[in-house]
């Protein structure tokens, strides 16, 4: 009686400094979400919590804990003394603490205001600045502030976090008997852990649903329906510490941490981040990223000992980052598992880089149609007295001259040599980085053939500029930052810059199309109109496959992330190539990517069709035919046309490329029906190819039949 009498006499005398004391603002977690609006991660530093206004805690979570920890809490001014008389009975009786008999407000001060000391000077201390801080707040603020700031163990602090945590619900939906339980939790997180033993829990809940009754805070009926429910835990949405898309989220908190737009300090803007409640809206589509997943994790089937890919697929007219693989199994361990290869310091890009020079050619008035020498193998006299010495790969080479669409289409590095010399090279890597290449560039002859490094986000970049018809948007992975209170902190602006000229673009995408139809990307098709580069770097140490559709710009990059090592056998089952591995990544990707959107086509290339193999013509009709079909190598047999009178004949396309032959058929009046299927081990018809047809060669069918032609990948 002397203590009670004693904390109650000091609580009305007990002056302090701040006679009107302040609440100090919560540490309140961030929160990343998908473009759709599901959060991803949750980020805070050492408190997990969401602060809400009181309007959103249901009534019954609030007489719940008001019922259990401070049952006249709307009658006291801040001192509860028949609580604390009440505390001291019942400690002495049973030899120890066994309550505390502070109020709600009491509390409040405690965990914010003091520190945690157990002496009668700071009981005192804080029963008087309870009594002051009741003259400054509503009984409503401060209950507020309590609900918002308690801990409910399991590193929730708040009734939203608790929520979260334990039932996986918003606040709001929370029941009586889940109300119930949180109110327990509060005496003792650890002791009455749901998570762990639900015995405990259970009984906690129901003393609370208990003393709710005794106050009348709750129906008799309503009391035996809340006792009867199990206590049941949420499941966690994700294995415990994974969540979505994790490269890409480390990229946004980075985006957060070093721009000074968020804070003048390193420190402030970590406080920021995880401290300031913000709730950070990004580009990233999960849906997109899974299947990006997927097809690594298909075509890659070694997880351990193989090569790993980086996979950044970027929204062309807005450069909004859709999907954004980084490497293996982020949380699989070491560090470098955790370092980004998609937006690291980026690899040789080998032949993907072509189209880049490509673009810078014919934006200084370069024809299509010149013509160069493509032996295997050339030696290049530039600078003083050197002497360049360039191959093709593998034996790939052309005893006659070709033009810039067949040296695209089949990679040849002697002509491409000879254009990066005739441009040079200042030029040619200027237009690369007004494109989108962000990586320093050595400004030499030999960057025509990717031996720069470049980093996938920035390939998927530039690759999208030529889809976005010569206008380059940066990346873009954040949109929009707001505080809890729905300030904005952070919007993108978009901007975008003209990068080439538009019938530039159309016409690269004119040559980059043939590359997938009949070229080295034969392996990309996924049936319809795509455009893209194969790219394979030095010793096969690289391969990339960048390539797009109107929609979607994806570039993909196989390698080994600690070190470059050559991906030959016995090291790797093939020897990788662009046209491999990657080319079968972005195809896997793509072609769910773009199911279920409209088929676009490109706009046509203002350029006049070059001459040669790549030149497009049509069987004539009703006579025979003397030229090719579209894109088939010089002499091509192609049966004879529909004559007056008579059912056409159906010509033979096996052995084709399919485009070609989908080109003469239609040309005959047909209706095409392609149908692709995986190569067998022991096909020889080559990838992309026409491997049968329905009806077959020679077979008399009128105008408007279906003819299947079934095409190997």
């Amino acid at each position: 009686m002397a203590l009670a009498a004693g904390v109650s006499a000091g609580a009305c005398s007990y002056t302090t400094p701040d006679l009107a004391p302040t609440i100090p603002a919560n540490a309140q977690s961030s929160v990343i979400y998908a473009a759709d609006g599901t959060a991803i991660e949750v980020l805070h530093a050492e408190e997990n919590r969401e602060e809400i206004p009181l309007a959103r805690i249901p009534v019954h979570l609030r007489d719940a804990v008001i019922a259990i920890e401070d049952e006249r809490f709307w009658e006291h001014e801040g001192v509860d003394l028949r609580a604390v008389l009440r505390a001291l009975r019942t400690n002495a009786a049973e030899g120890g603490i066994e309550q505390g008999g502070s109020t709600i407000t009491q509390q409040l001060v405690k965990n914010t205001l003091l520190e945690p000391d157990q002496t009668l000077e700071r009981k005192v201390q804080e029963a008087a600045l309870a009594y002051q801080l009741e003259r400054k707040y509503t009984k409503e603020r401060i209950l507020e502030l309590y609900l918002n700031t308690i801990y409910f163990g399991n590193n929730a602090y708040g009734v939203q976090s608790a929520a979260e945590e334990y039932f996986a619900k918003p606040v709001e939906q929370v029941t009586l008997s889940e109300a119930a339980l949180l109110a327990g939790l509060i005496q003792a997180p650890s002791r009455a852990d749901p998570l762990t033993d639900p015995a405990p829990a259970r009984s906690r809940r129901d003393l609370v649903l208990a003393k709710m009754l005794e106050l009348g805070l709750v129906t008799p009926s309503a009391h035996a329906g809340a006792v009867l429910e199990p206590v049941t835990i949420a499941a966690p949405a994700v294995e415990q510490g994974r969540y979505p898309a994790p490269h890409f989220v480390e990229e946004v908190k980075q985006f957060i941490l070093d721009d000074p737009r968020f804070g003048a300090t390193a420190t402030a803007r970590r406080d920021l981040l995880f401290a300031g409640g913000l709730r950070v809206q990004t580009t990233i589509d999960l849906g997109l990223q899974a299947e990006a997943e997927a097809a690594v994790a298909t075509v890659l089937t070694d997880p351990l000992a193989g090569p790993e890919a980086a996979v950044v697929a970027i929204e062309p007219a807005t450069g909004y980052v859709r999907a954004m693989v980084g490497g293996r199994d982020f949380f699989g361990g070491g560090d470098q598992a955790k370092f980004n290869l998609a937006v690291g310091l980026g690899r040789p890009t080998g032949s993907a880089f072509k189209p880049l020079v490509l673009a810078a050619a014919l934006q200084d008035d370069v024809e299509l149609t010149t013509t160069y020498p493509a032996p295997a193998t050339m030696a290049l006299p530039f600078g003083d007295g050197e002497v360049w010495n360039v191959d093709n790969y593998g034996e790939g080479a052309s005893d006659t001259p070709v033009d810039l669409v067949e040296a695209t289409v089949r990679s040849y590095n002697t002509v491409y040599a000879q254009l990066i010399l005739q441009l040079g090279p200042a030029r040619a890597l200027d237009v690369a980085r007004a494109m989108g290449i962000t990586t320093p560039l050595a400004e030499v002859p030999a960057a025509v053939l990717g031996t720069n490094d470049a980093r996938p986000i920035d390939m998927a970049s530039a690759y999208g500029t030529l889809a976005n018809r010569g206008v380059h948007v940066e990346p873009v992975l954040v949109t929009r930052i707001t505080r809890m209170d729905g300030t904005v902190v952070y919007e993108n602006v978009h901007a975008q810059a003209r990068a080439i000229d538009t019938d530039v673009a159309d016409t690269v995408t004119g040559v980059l199309r043939q590359v997938i139809e009949r070229g080295t990307g034969t392996a990309a098709q996924i049936g319809r109109p795509v455009a893209g580069k194969t790219g394979t770097a030095q010793a096969w140490r690289d391969a990339w496959f960048c390539g797009y559709t109107p929609q979607l710009a994806t570039a993909v990059w196989v390698g080994f992330g600690a070190e470059q090592i050559s991906m030959v056998p016995p090291t790797t089952a093939i020897t990788v190539t662009g046209g491999s591995y990657p080319a079968q990544i972005w195809e896997q990707f793509m072609a769910r990517a773009m199911a279920p959107l409209p088929v676009l086509d490109f706009v046509p290339a203002p350029a006049p069709p070059p001459t040669g193999p790549s030149a497009p013509s049509a069987p004539s009709a009703p006579t025979a035919p003397t030229g090719t079909p579209a894109g088939a190598p010089a002499g091509t047999p192609v049966d004879a046309g529909p004559v007056a009178g008579a059912s056409p004949i159906v010509p033979s396309v096996t052995g084709l490329q399919a485009n070609v032959a989908s080109d003469a058929l239609a040309a005959l009046g047909y209706q095409v029906v392609r149908v692709v299927r995986r190569m067998a081990p022991e096909a020889t018809t080559e990838p992309g190819l026409v491997h049968a047809q329905t009806p077959p060669a020679g077979t008399p069918a009128a105008t408007g039949t279906r003819v299947v032609i079934e095409v190997e990948r």
